[in-house]
Order: C-alpha cells, then sequence, then structure tokens
C-alpha cells in the first residue's frame, strides 16, 4: 500500500546527488571510450587501402560500441531508480562489449597480429569490458505480494510516462536556457513523485493513468510546440504561456498525489481497524500496556 516513507530518496525527505554522481562518472568514462576509435581512425591513414578500410570499419565499430554502452548505462540507471520496472528489452551493454570484441579484433589485424594473435585481442576487450561495466538486468523487479498482472500495467504505463518526460528534458536542453531547464526539472520531479506512488501501490494506477498518459503526452507535445517556436524568435509571451502551463499541470499533479496518499492512509486505518475487531471477537488483547 502506498505510504509516506522515509529516507534521502523519499519525496519531502533528504536529497542525495548520488544518482546524479553516478550518471555524471558512467557519462565520463563512455566519453573517453569514444577517443579509441578517434585516434585509430588517424593512425590507419598511413596504412596501406587494405588496412585503411580495415581500420576504418573498426573505428565505426568501436564508436558504436561507446554509444551502445551509454544508452545501456542509461538504461540500467533508470531500472535501478524504480520499484517496479522490466529488464531492457535490448542488452545493450552486452551488445556493446561485443562489438568492442570484434572492433579490436579488427584493429588489431590491421596492425599486423594475425588471426590468432586477433581474435585473443578481442576475447581480452570484450571480457574487459564486461568486468568494467557489467551486463545488463536480466530480470523484471517486481514487488512482493502485488499482483503480476497489475504490476505489468504500471511499468508499461510508466515506461510511457517516462519517455515523455526524457522528451520533455530533451526538448528544453536543445533551448540551452539554464532557467527553463530548472523549471521543466521541477515539474518533472513532481510528476516522478507520482510515478513512484504508483509503483509503491499499484491499485493507485486507475487514479494516476490519465495523468501519466494524456496529461503527460500533452505537456510533451507543449514542450515541442513552444521549443520550435521561441527558438525562432525567442517570443516572451509564448514562454510566460509555457510557465503558466507548468504551474497548473504541477500543482495539480502534487494535488493528484496528496489526494492518493490521503486515499491509501483512510484505507491502512480501515484495515486496521477491521483487523482489531476481528482479534477482540477472537479474544485477544490489544491493551499491551496490562500486558507489561
Amino acid at each position: 500500500m502506498a505510504k509516506r516513507f522515509g529516507g534521502k530518496h523519499s519525496p519531502g525527505g533528504a536529497t542525495s546527488d548520488a544518482p546524479v554522481v553516478a550518471r555524471s562518472a558512467s557519462s565520463a568514462a563512455t566519453a573517453l571510450l569514444f577517443l579509441p576509435p578517434i585516434i585509430l581512425v588517424f593512425t590507419s591513414l598511413n596504412e596501406s587501402p587494405a588496412f585503411l578500410v580495415l581500420g576504418l570499419i573498426a573505428a565505426g565499430i568501436l564508436a558504436g560500441a561507446a554509444w551502445m554502452l551509454r544508452e545501456g548505462l542509461k538504461a540500467e540507471a533508470a531500472y535501478n531508480e524504480r520499484k517496479v520496472a522490466r529488464r531492457p528489452a535490448v542488452p545493450r551493454k552486452m551488445l556493446a562489449a561485443a562489438l568492442t570484441g570484434f572492433g579490436a579484433a579488427l584493429a588489431a589485424y590491421t596492425g599486423e597480429s594475425g588471426v590468432v594473435g586477433s581474435l585473443l585481442y578481442g576475447v581480452a576487450a570484450a571480457g574487459l569490458h564486461v568486468a568494467a561495466f557489467g551486463i545488463d538486468p536480466m530480470a523484471d523487479k517486481r514487488m512482493e505480494g502485488v499482483d503480476t498482472r497489475q504490476q505489468d500495467r504500471v511499468a508499461r504505463v510508466v515506461d510511457k510516462a517516462e519517455a515523455h518526460l526524457d522528451v520533455m528534458k530533451s526538448q528544453i536542453e536543445a533551448l540551452g536556457d539554464r532557467k527553463l531547464e530548472g523549471r521543466v526539472d521541477a515539474f518533472q520531479q513532481v510528476a516522478r513523485r507520482m510515478i513512484r506512488t504508483v509503483e509503491e501501490d499499484p491499485r493507485d494506477l486507475t487514479a494516476a493513468r490519465k495523468f501519466l498518459g494524456v496529461y503527460l503526452m500533452g505537456a510533451r507535445d507543449a514542450t515541442v510546440k513552444f521549443v520550435d517556436l521561441y527558438a525562432r524568435n525567442k517570443a516572451e509571451d509564448a514562454r510566460t504561456s509555457y510557465e503558466a502551463l507548468l504551474d497548473d499541470l504541477e500543482q495539480n499533479f502534487a494535488s493528484k498525489t496528496e489526494k492518493m496518499l490521503l486515499d491509501d492512509r483512510s484505507d491502512m486505518d480501515i484495515e486496521i481497524n477491521v483487523l482489531r475487531d476481528r482479534l477482540q471477537r477472537e479474544g485477544v488483547s490489544l491493551n499491551t500496556k496490562g500486558n507489561e
């Protein structure tokens, strides 16, 4: 049952920069992996035509592996931050490891390592990649005691909601306006509070479905239109209207989430009272003071 819970990741609780720091560290690591293919391109320029082509292909494969790893780390971070989640449909980190091994083998072959030596380099590169970054989550994340079908419905709705929020974020970031980015981020925190509430108690999905579906889709579309307009003429009236929309959405999302939490608290109180009456009928005393 959804309830307020304490801790650094709780709504209204202490905040933590750990997820942000982790994502920043991952981004730095994947950024470094784009250097080898760049170096390989330049070192291949003085080779024979055949080795030049192989070097360029290897560089492209290694760059693709770095990109695939970056996307895999993003998917894993989203998976780890959620209480109910489906495993990534595409094992990006494992594909990145395979591409890294293949690219390294081709690059080694251009250096006259021979077929066997190149294969060994490839296997070593793939193994080190897995050791450094791990593999993708292999199982769906579920909550005990909650109907599996209901959790699957929640996971699908949450996936779509997060996709809408990601589009909003990427669109606003394209403007390079820190104030707008902060305003959208504040709204997304409120929206994600509703998402986490639904994950805590999937029974809240019915009440939240319109907010996480229709309203977030509308917010996404409004963001796309606003960015397109504001990027062309910096219309201040459009900015004011967009910020007013965010204010309204944030207020409605926060109000609905509070109502969901209060309803869950009322349900819990009813269940406690029913249980207390049942225990009293069974002759079980709930007067703990008299038993001390």
